[in-house]
């Protein structure tokens, strides 16, 4: 049998899947925050195939993907075998090479191309494998910095409260989600949370300027306390994804906390880990709120998630503060940092998305995005208390008391609604988005689909959770 003939047959039985695959991955698949009752009792959903903004499943039934495979997926799933192409002609060009001290074609162009999109001075690229590498590496360029430049003192980051940012250790360390990171406490020293943007339950009458200098105040306040010469970094996501699409209470928000960085001496890095390549309209999210951060962390988007990639864009002062210090080099290394075929990937991703307009496509449906999701809001009154977002990142969040602002724990907690209603209805109507309860006891739905939907898409998106909505209070009583 020669190669091709494998790779068909390889091909063929992933895309007609055998049955009984789904019990062989509840067997031997461990899988990302999967509660028990998926490798035990509730059905596991097996995927084999994508087309536009949808996947199907094993029996060939269609489900549209609200959450671009986890806020990633920016093409949809059509452009697969054009980057399939790319990805082809670098295996059989140049397969693997390090960029230890070396450099090959895909790295070095991705990185010029990301330096040409990114905001302000930052020229300089280091490829890690996803996000939470990507952060754990700009925890580290943070300190060197500091270290190099005589302060080495500064050892400790500010992070925003329910803000998520990877689960490896210092990544874990900067998360404000007090159960991803209580488990495996003590962490990293130093990390301190500060206020994030949520708007919903603050007090009656508070407008959004008095929410932005409440926010600047506390922070500086943080700074103080701390001790401002012992803090390396802030750590922001332009719009905080964890606690429901989050976005600054006003435009003078980040400027402020880029001020404070100024005035204290405190680099801010922004976290574009799902911002990052479109999803606000923008290329960067930071670029869409007017703020100039010193690094920007990345993954997901830049290659659409068709192949693991990820990184930090720093500033040429960053760069060229290390290079000159004592070990003339960032101290940092990953084996895959930099892949030639996850590059090729990106390359050809982003070539895509420019050709197609994505970002602009973002930019254009967004309002249309907003007004049908707030059709939907209203139709569902008794139970949505709050609709919130920007570009192509919503989050519905429910309650039954709109007084309180909190889900009442009779009829029926939200934990109840959730499992026993709501995520049965969302897979009766053939919706893929996330659902989950927030540290508040709330339930969020959040959709975040692919940046190539269109009309008709969000036309059929907010149907589906129409659908849904009406589905799950019926069943429920509400």
């Amino acid at each position: 049998m020669t190669m091709q003939q494998e790779f068909s047959d390889v091909s063929a039985q992933l895309t007609n899947t055998p049955s009984g695959l789904a019990e062989i991955a509840k067997r031997h698949l461990v899988m990302n925050f999967t509660p028990a009752s998926k490798y035990r009792d509730d059905e596991l959903p097996v995927f084999v195939r994508g087309e536009h903004c949808s996947v199907f499943d094993e029996n060939g039934r269609r489900f549209f993907d609200g959450l671009a495979g986890l806020f990633c997926v920016q093409l949809g799933y059509t452009h697969g075998a054009e980057v399939g192409d790319a990805v082809r002609d670098q295996l059989a060009a140049l397969p693997f090479q390090t960029t230890w001290s070396v450099a090959h074609p895909p790295a070095a162009l991705l990185a010029q191309k990301i330096a040409e999109l990114a905001p302000g001075d930052l020229n300089r690229v280091f490829f890690a494998s996803g996000g939470g590498e990507s952060n754990e590496a700009a925890i580290k360029l943070a300190r060197q910095f500091h270290i190099t430049r005589g302060e080495g003192t500064r050892t400790k980051f500010i992070a925003r409260r329910v803000a998520y940012h990877g689960t490896s250790f210092g990544a874990m360390s900067l998360n404000g989600m007090t159960d991803v990171r209580k488990m495996f406490e003590p962490l990293m020293h130093g990390v301190s949370h500060t206020h994030n943007t949520k708007r919903y339950r603050r007090p009656e009458g508070e407008t959004a300027e008095q929410t932005t200098a409440f926010l600047l105040g506390e922070l500086e306040s943080l700074i103080v306390q701390e001790g401002a010469d012992t803090i390396a970094a802030i750590i922001m996501e332009p719009l905080q994804n964890a606690g429901g699409s989050l976005t600054p209470p006003t435009p003078d928000y980040f400027p402020g906390v880029r001020a404070l960085c100024d005035k204290y001496g405190i680099l801010l890095i922004a976290d574009e880990v799902i911002t990052g390549y479109g999803r606000l309209g923008s290329w960067f999210g930071s670029a869409h709120y007017g703020f100039q951060p010193d690094m920007i962390t990345f993954a997901k988007g830049i290659a659409s998630a068709y192949m693991p990639l990820g990184g930090v864009i720093a500033s040429d002062r960053i760069i060229e503060t290390v290079l000159d210090g004592p070990l003339g080099m960032f101290n940092h290394a990953l084996t895959y940092g930099g892949h030639p075929v996850a590059c090729a990937a990106a390359l050809k991703n982003l070539e895509i998305m420019e050709r197609e307009g994505v970002v602009e496509n973002v930019a254009e449906l967004s309002p249309y995005l907003g007004e049908k999701l707030a059709e939907v809001a209203s139709q569902h009154a008794t139970i949505v208390g709050d609709l919130r977002g920007d570009g192509f990142h919503r989050t519905f969040e429910l309650v039954t008391d709109h007084a309180a602002k909190r889900w009442a724990e009779t009829p029926l907690n939200a934990g109840d609604f959730v499992g026993g209603h709501l995520n049965p209805a969302l897979a009766q109507a053939g919706l893929l988005c996330r659902v989950a309860i927030d540290a508040e006891g709330n339930p969020l739905v959040q959709v975040s689909p692919p940046l190539v939907m269109t009309r008709a898409d969000i036309d059929e998106l907010a149907g589906l959770l129409d659908q849904a909505f009406t589905a799950a209070t019926a069943s429920a009583g509400l």
